[in-house]
């Protein structure tokens, strides 16, 4: 309470000292320029935080300097649509947002569609410890379970979204989330045209990949503006080694009414469904040994067969672990329901009120193939299958308020979240007496399970309250300080259990409460002189509890506990994970050099990590607490513009990231204390090249990833790499029925670098090796043609 106390103390004594250094410099200045020769002072337009009209006015602002490679705004970078139109047509938002500074994402596609294999960091924070949002809908956790959420490229198709933006501070108090430690991206989906129109796209390349998007918009559909658009796409890739292949489709629409000229409801809908065979996880063991284009061995079922009875071909009977080292077959299917009703109402000339209402729905497969576990008929394999569900409603509700030099915003956030997860294993048939199952369906040929070990369910009630003020100081100065509150509770964990198979009497089940009564945000942007910028932010964030299938990942979750006497244990010692973030930067911007740079600090208290070991089908994972984290970085962007239409853009980034205490797991001590944390790299650089002339465009992009460590002691790591993309286009006006033709070409790994790309997606290891690698995409050619009518 004492520490809440001199907080507000202190904000109300910054507001006081700026507003009587305002008042002191305009009175000096009046004394200066007399009576008879007034200053002309620029009226300050109110801006509206959390409207649509402030995300459409940061796209405007990012589209206001279209020579520059990002736009941004105190520590708030903006990716646009021009710029998410030179990627590779179905490319991942998250992809293209990695080519900020800081940020650091990895996948073993060139798309980044894989959601196993996707990895993404932001100054440090994964995907499962930032917020992300769509439209002011929570996605929630981005990382494979998606227990609260579901991926962007599940929420939208990509081609649909207006713009993106990546906050590299604390994150916005209004952003609805649990899960935000350090950062938050928001997307912003487009708007219906108000012209009839559409958008037909074909995208083919390497390893027989394609995809179709088909988008079209109704125009005005009457006087009062009324207009929609729905879209269609498809994507199929085959796996750049081993045989299978990866498919997704989506469905988004999107209606939208004007109510008077400054008003507005939307109603939005999403559908997505994708199967995705997956490649298998590597070691260090099988990359010295093997290489890196060891896979699964579908569909070659016997070579699978005989590896369970212990005998080995391909080199595999060199490895340390040689059941370990390939599995029959693994992927996922995943189909999700996402719909929204948005209403934002200009209710006076400074009052808006913005509410959006969701709900979601997501059920998912994921299946390997067991080598341990024999089927009843005889077989020597079983086919393993996790089956998360989750089923979530809530709603986000606004206020903003402008008046003399303050812009107020208050607001709440509910969400009522189901989450259910069973294991099953599934009878295979004996070598020749049938067709095997397949890891992605269809699942109406499994038949009964003759295995159960476990299910569990958990319910979860989020609330949470925010209010912040901007206070501008001078029309140059702002000074913004708020604070966010919520309550999180979940309940519940094991609704069945087979003791004979989870190997314990009683599985953790139980409740935990997070709760954050205060959690301030203060930041201050400055624009001194003519093009130059200085900001400063500071946030405290709390993370609620996570929460999965027993055993069943990498998800620092207290339900992970061995049993549920371990798990009363752990309740008596848990808390949740707490961060400080505090970041100082500054920005440059003319026509010709463009230059920023910030440095941040993180004070990480009570990191919760997933320690795993076992395999990959029977994975033994356990929550502890690594103690305090302290992280200290840098980031810098220079941007040159020497001659029209010619751009070259380089950024570094640095972290320095230790853990702050010895690790202790199974009464052993493990000498993690001022070792570099897991997966994240201390060195990244990032260069572009770009040159447009008429309407021709190319770029070169090179990116360099520094050395990550994979073990908490830091005795095993992945070395660092360079990746270097090209890209040309050119667009055609008025060609037959189009009043825009873009052909476009680009080459992914155009050096043909064999790199490991993500770490850790099955957990990492305290010390040594662990099956839990994937390896990046090699060179590969992509090419599509899209009509604008």
């Amino acid at each position: 309470m004492k520490r809440r106390a001199l907080f507000l103390a202190g904000i109300s004594m910054l507001c006081v000292a700026a507003e009587a250094r305002a008042a002191d410099q305009s009175s000096t200045s009046a004394a200066k320029t007399g009576a008879a020769k007034k200053t002309a002072v620029p009226k300050r337009a109110a801006p509206v935080r959390s409207s649509k009209t402030a995300q459409v006015k940061a796209q405007q602002e990012a589209l206001s300097v279209t020579s520059s490679r990002h736009v941004t705004r105190a520590a708030t970078q903006v990716v646009t649509r021009q710029q998410m139109d030179e990627a590779v047509a179905g490319t991942s938002p998250f992809k293209i947002l990695a080519q900020t500074p800081g940020v650091n994402f990895t996948s073993d596609d060139a798309l980044g569609l894989d959601t196993w294999s996707v990895g993404l960091y932001v100054r440090g924070f994964s995907k499962s410890q930032i917020a992300v949002t769509l439209d002011g809908i929570p996605l929630g956790d981005q990382g494979y379970q998606k227990y609260n959420g579901l991926d962007i490229n599940a929420a939208i198709t990509q081609d649909n979204i207006q713009s993106m933006s990546v906050s590299k501070g604390g994150g916005a108090v209004d952003a609805p989330s649990t899960t935000n430690l350090g950062g938050a991206i928001q997307f912003v989906s487009r708007d219906p045209s108000r012209k009839m129109g559409g958008t037909v796209s074909q995208m083919f390349g390497s390893f027989n990949a394609f995809r179709t998007f088909i988008r079209f918009d109704s125009g005005d559909l009457n006087k009062t503006g009324t207009r929609f658009y729905t879209s269609y796409v498809r994507t199929d890739s085959g796996k750049w080694k081993g045989a299978g292949d990866q498919f997704q489709e989506q469905v988004n629409f999107k209606l939208y009414q004007p109510v008077g000229n400054d008003s507005h409801i939307a109603a939005t809908f999403d559908w997505s469904d994708m199967a995705m065979w997956g490649y298998e996880d590597l070691s260090f063991n099988a990359l010295n040994t093997v290489g890196q284009r060891l896979d699964i061995y579908y569909p070659n079922y016997a070579r699978a067969y005989r590896a369970a009875q212990g005998i080995y071909t391909g080199g595999i009977e060199k490895l340390k672990a040689p059941l370990d080292a390939a599995y029959y077959d693994g992927g996922s299917t995943e189909e999700n329901f996402l719909g929204a009703l948005d209403f934002d109402f200009k209710l006076a000339d400074n009052l808006r009120w913005k509410t959006v209402a969701y709900g979601h729905a997501d059920s998912m497969n994921s299946a390997y193939t067991d080598p341990y576990d024999p089927s009843p008929n005889g077989s020597a394999l079983s086919e393993q299958n996790y089956q998360p569900r989750v089923q979530r409603f809530g709603f986000t509700s606004n206020v903003n308020y402008n008046i003399a030099h303050n812009d107020i915003e208050t607001g709440i956030w509910y969400e009522n979240n189901e989450y259910k997860n069973g294991y099953f294993l599934y009878q295979e048939p004996v070598l020749g007496q049938g067709a095997p199952l397949k890891a992605v369906g269809p699942y109406t040929v499994y038949g009964p399970a003759f295995s159960h070990p476990w299910e569990s369910a958990y319910h979860t009630n989020t609330f949470q309250f925010h209010l912040q003020d901007t206070y501008f100081v001078l029309p140059s100065l702002s000074l913004n300080a708020g604070f966010r509150s919520f309550l999180q509770t979940t309940g519940g964990g094991a609704t069945y259990n087979n003791p004979a198979e989870s190997g314990v009497a009683q599985l953790p089940s139980g409740s935990l409460t997070t709760a954050g009564a205060f959690l301030p945000h203060v930041a201050i942007d400055w624009h001194f002189l003519q093009n130059h910028e200085l900001y400063f932010d500071m946030a405290e964030n709390l993370r609620g509890y996570s929460y999965g299938g027993y055993q069943s990942g990498s998800l620092p979750s207290a339900w992970q506990a061995h049993d549920q006497a371990a798990f009363q244990e752990l309740k008596k010692t848990l808390k949740p994970e707490r961060t400080w973030v505090y970041t100082l930067g500054y920005r440059y911007n003319s026509k010709i050099f463009s230059a920023s740079a910030d440095i941040y600090r993180v004070n990480y208290f009570n990191r919760m990590q997933s320690i795993t070991t076992g395999t990959l089908v029977d994975p033994h994972s356990t929550v502890t607490n690594v103690g305090n984290v302290n992280l200290n970085g840098a980031d810098a962007e220079i941007v040159l513009r020497p001659i029209k239409n010619l751009s070259i853009s380089s950024s570094m980034s640095y972290a320095h990231s230790v853990y702050g205490n010895n690790l202790v797991s199974i009464d052993t001590v493990y000498q993690t204390k001022g070792k570099h944390t897991v997966a994240y790299p201390s060195w990244m650089y990032k260069g572009r090249l770009s040159y447009a002339y008429g309407n021709a465009e190319a770029h070169l992009d090179a990116s360099y990833v520094g050395r990550r460590y994979f073990s908490y002691t830091n005795d095993t790591w992945v070395p660092s790499y360079w990746l270097v993309d090209l890209g040309a286009r050119y667009r055609f006006k008025n060609v037959w029925l189009a009043h825009d033709l873009t052909v476009d070409f680009n080459v992914y790994n155009l050096l043909n670098h064999a790199y490991i790309a993500t770490i850790g997606e099955g957990g990492f290891p305290l010390s040594g090796d662990r099956q839990s690698m994937l390896a990046g995409m090699p060179r590969a050619y992509f090419g599509s043609v899209k009509m604008d009518f």
